[in-house]
């Protein structure tokens, strides 16, 4: 089979705003993208990918193989068949997978080392199913202890439900655009790693169709824009709390009242807010699986922060998140953004060499399919390194110093503000929408970082901040130059 080898350079990334790169930014080639082949016949449409400890990609399809691929020797094996629209993979071992399937969590087992499974034992599938397409299950994503975290889409209102369903049936799940009639439609679930026993964890999801733990055990949560849901989203996910999609209260303990019928400042009051808004149209409207840049791979000088993929557009997004009184909240920022990377993006690995795996899907209605490869090629981009919430303002710092006489000019700097409104109605234009007036500048005196003091700073919206004509001091243009920022807490 063949690789076939594309160079990511500089000088064919968008910035945030569109803008073409200029000549200046062609000084360095940053990473390396590479499209995998298939064998013939397969339907690449990824549902999930991991590693194997021995170096070998374990990816799941759509319609219900599980490969392995090796990137050594450039060849495919097939290790399991038969499994119905699994969405994720994790790999225990080189002879164990635990898969999220539609039906179930399913463990494969290869008991006799001819690298195939010979056992699919059910973990768990107590949780309901109605017949509904848009019925998805995500995950697993595993905590420290070793369990399991799954996550489950509501069913969509473009489709029944058939006559026989697995679990009770609650007919106040069933009315709503996006509807919960069985248990635990648009909940995050935690599955005992050795008993099975199901948790409900957490409520209020539409689509969460990305599910990950960072380093400090955290939990976080991609949410898809939608009804009750303004844009997409980034959650932080704890225990017992609502999210905002009410169709899944009726499976609470007690719960006995059709949400759609309550006041939605009643609704919005039990709510969650989310640690990120992805500005629909301008950074996301479909995201899919959140990932951390691992401290031990080089990987550009973003270690630590997480990247999430996209369906609709060939993007990667960046992810700066900080604790603001006890609470996370953080900006997007574009990763990359460019021709060469697909859209589709559904699932992403890094790699045992430091390299990220993405793995594509084109299921119904958006995205592509395939997987690629991307390798860091040395050098450091002028790119926004961090953003940090000051009482007055916003500290940004930067990948390499910046032109302290282009940083001290006030009109390269544009701020404007908004929210999106919490309805029952699909989606959200941008609510009160205003520019924010920039009062002041003040430029660290190595470069490598500034401090934006604003004349207003407003909980409960988003500020989008466009840095223009912002060079590095040695002239290199700041492509990635719209940052996103949702402010939730103002520091004291």
């Amino acid at each position: 089979m063949r690789i076939i080898i594309l160079l990511l350079a500089a000088s064919i990334l968008l910035n945030g705003c569109g803008q073409e790169a200029t000549e200046q930014e062609r000084i360095k080639d940053f990473y390396l993208v590479e499209n995998i082949e298939f064998p013939e016949g397969l339907m690449p449409e990824v549902g999930g990918m991991d590693f194997l400890p021995n170096g070998k990609l374990v990816v799941v399809f759509h319609r219900g193989e599980v490969m392995f691929y090796d990137p050594e020797q450039d060849s495919w094996e097939l290790f399991a068949e038969g499994l119905h629209d699994p969405l994720g993979v994790r790999a225990m071992s080189n002879q164990e997978l635990v898969v999220m399937q539609r039906p179930e969590l399913t463990r494969l087992v290869d008991t006799d080392n001819d690298q195939q499974a010979d056992q699919y034992i059910t973990i768990t599938d107590d949780f309901g199913m109605s017949g509904n397409y848009h019925e998805f299950a995500f995950g697993p994503t595993i905590d420290q202890e070793g369990n399991f975290f799954i996550s489950l889409n509501c069913a969509s209102s473009g489709d029944g439900i058939w006559e026989e369903v697995r679990g009770d049936f609650n007919p106040l799940g069933r009315p709503g655009r996006m509807y919960s009639c069985v248990p635990y439609r648009g909940w995050v679930l935690k599955v005992d790693q050795n008993t099975g026993a199901v948790t409900p964890w957490a409520l209020g999801f539409r689509s969460p169709d990305g599910i990950t733990f960072d380093g400090n055990g955290n939990l976080f949560v991609t949410d898809n824009q939608g009804d009750w849901l303004g844009t997409s989203k980034l959650f932080h996910v704890e225990r017992d709390k609502f999210y905002g999609h009410v169709s899944s209260l009726v499976w609470k303990p007690g719960w006995d009242q059709d949400p759609l019928q309550m006041p939605v400042d009643t609704l919005d009051e039990l709510r969650e807010t989310a640690a990120v808004l992805f500005p629909h149209n301008l950074m996301a409207n479909s995201p899919t699986e959140p990932i951390l840049i691992p401290d031990q791979v080089n990987f550009g000088p973003f270690k630590g922060q997480m990247l999430v993929g996209e369906m609709n557009a060939p993007r990667l997004m960046r992810i700066m998140l900080e604790e603001v009184k006890g609470k996370m909240q953080g900006a997007c920022v574009t990763f990359l953004d460019s021709a060469v990377v697909t859209n589709g993006n559904h699932r992403l690995v890094f790699g045992p060499q430091g390299d990220l795996w993405i793995g594509s899907t084109a299921y119904v209605w958006a995205g592509n399919k395939g997987i690629q490869r991307i390798r860091f090629q040395g050098g450091t981009p002028m790119d926004i390194q961090e953003i940090n919430v000051q009482p007055d303002g916003f500290k940004l710092q930067f990948t390499r110093p910046v032109d302290p006489e282009l940083a001290k000019n006030l009109n390269n700097y544009s701020v404007r503000k908004y929210y999106y409104k919490y309805h029952r109605k699909y989606g959200s234009p941008r609510i009160d929408e205003q520019e924010v007036g920039v009062n002041k500048v003040q430029v660290a005196a190595d470069g490598n970082s500034l401090e934006l003091q604003l004349n207003e700073m407003t909980p409960g919206y988003v500020y989008d901040i466009t840095l223009d004509s912002l060079n590095s001091d040695n002239g290199i243009y700041l492509k990635n130059n719209r940052v996103f920022y949702t402010l939730n807490q103002v520091p004291d």
